[in-house]
């Protein structure tokens, strides 16, 4: 199983302007590579490949205009064309949209390197077109007998440097089967709420500092634009959202562990967050909840230990739907949190979503269906919208409370 170990380190001034340099060219060479991979689509129909950007690449060095580009490695200026290639692929195949075009300011700062420019020994990491190994703070130890396959070199608006590397990780076992399943339904008030009955506040963790945000943008509207004190009160600005993403990824780690490793069927909502954002009172809180992350930490995790991860259809009724006796309510405005059903049972919306949500994913394990309601009208939608994603080889970020 192939896993990332992410360390933050601390570069000398030297490797900081080498990786600075880096991170320009590999930006301007994926800006060259788009530009003519467009225009020969555009103006003859042609469809230019990795092999032809990489001859191109040779080229641009040799040029009195580019002949920078060969001061850097060239093993990342190969990485970001095989990037490139690999999101024209996911374009063609209609899983994202046409690439675009890297910002200086609002892209982030990243190089791949690969085994053929690293040095590995000792827990001493050498980059290519450096006299020295970076200064990494060991947060954990790699697995044991491992080496880096792959290393990635980034820095993020605060300013911090992070070094990532994929290796082989033995110790990712499949756990015990159990015979536990949960449903989970997204909220807002509540992160979660268990099948269980159990709720998980949610720790807001935007607001907790939204006062303090709010002060730095104040600070970084008044500076003047292309002064070195605006820049510092970005900087200021940027420490703050990474503190607030630290600390919101650390609770949803610790939270996405313990549900795969209490439940062996773990039953989630397909929710179209995106769409969700689009609601303007809504927004901030959905953002700050988090549910794409949520969701992808148990996929990768559940893929991890051989748990079963199931997606129910986005537009089955678990609101609405009677988990005692099967009715379905017509209306169900987000302000009633408790509603009664006429069969005499009395429902909180959360936890009764959750239960329906469990039914359905259940009903996915044992007959491949789901629960949801055939419309009466012709034509109308089929219940069988829910999947199973089963476990797979992952590739997935570990971070400091996986």
């Amino acid at each position: 199983m192939k896993r990332a170990f992410k360390f933050r380190f601390y570069p000398t001034d030297a490797q900081a302007a080498e990786l600075s340099r880096t991170f320009g060219c590999v930006r301007l060479v994926y800006n060259k590579a788009l530009a003519a991979r467009s225009e020969a689509w555009s103006m003859r129909q042609e469809r230019v490949n990795y092999n032809a950007t990489s001859a191109m690449l040779t080229e641009w060095k040799k040029t009195e205009e580019l002949a920078f580009l060969c001061e850097v490695s060239s093993v990342p200026l190969q990485q970001t064309l095989r990037h490139l290639q690999g999101a024209f692929s996911n374009f063609w195949q209609k899983r994202a949209k046409y690439p675009r075009f890297k910002s200086k300011k609002k892209s982030r700062d990243s190089a791949e390197y690969t085994i053929s420019a690293f040095r590995y020994r000792d827990g001493r990491l050498m980059l290519a077109k450096m006299a020295e190994p970076l200064d990494i703070r060991w947060s954990r130890p790699l697995p044991e007998g491992q080496s880096p396959s792959t290393v990635t070199v980034s820095r993020d608006a605060a300013g911090r440097w992070f070094v990532s590397m994929l290796c082989d990780d033995p110790t990712i076992e499949q756990m015990p089967r159990l015979n536990t399943a949960v449903g989970i339904d997204a909220g807002i008030t509540s992160l979660v709420t268990l099948s269980t009955g159990e709720k998980i506040a949610n720790p807001r963790s935007e607001r907790k500092d939204r006062e303090r945000l709010a002060k730095a943008q104040r600070e970084l509207a008044r500076k003047a634009k292309g002064s070195k004190n605006r820049e510092k009160a970005r900087k200021k600005v940027a420490r703050v959202h990474a503190q607030i993403a630290d600390r919101r990824r650390d609770f949803l780690h610790k939270l996405t562990t313990r549900l795969v490793h209490e439940n062996q069927v773990v039953v989630i909502e397909d929710l179209t967050v995106r769409n969700l954002l689009k609601n303007k009172k809504l927004s901030r809180a959905i953002s700050d909840a988090s549910w794409t992350e949520l969701r992808t930490m148990l996929e990768y995790k559940c893929a991890w230990y051989g748990r079963d991860l199931v997606r129910t259809d986005r537009w089955f009724p678990s609101s609405k739907l009677c988990s005692a006796c099967g009715t379905i309510r017509d209306m169900l405005p987000l302000n009633i949190r408790e509603w009664a059903c006429d069969c005499g049972a009395v429902h909180d919306r959360d936890v009764n979503a959750a239960r329906n949500i469990l039914a359905a994913g259940l009903a996915v394990t044992a007959c491949g269906d789901g629960v949801r309601p055939q419309r009466s009208t012709p034509g109308g939608r089929l219940s069988m919208k829910q999947e199973v994603v089963p476990p797979q080889r992952t590739r997935a970020a570990a971070q400091p409370r996986g």
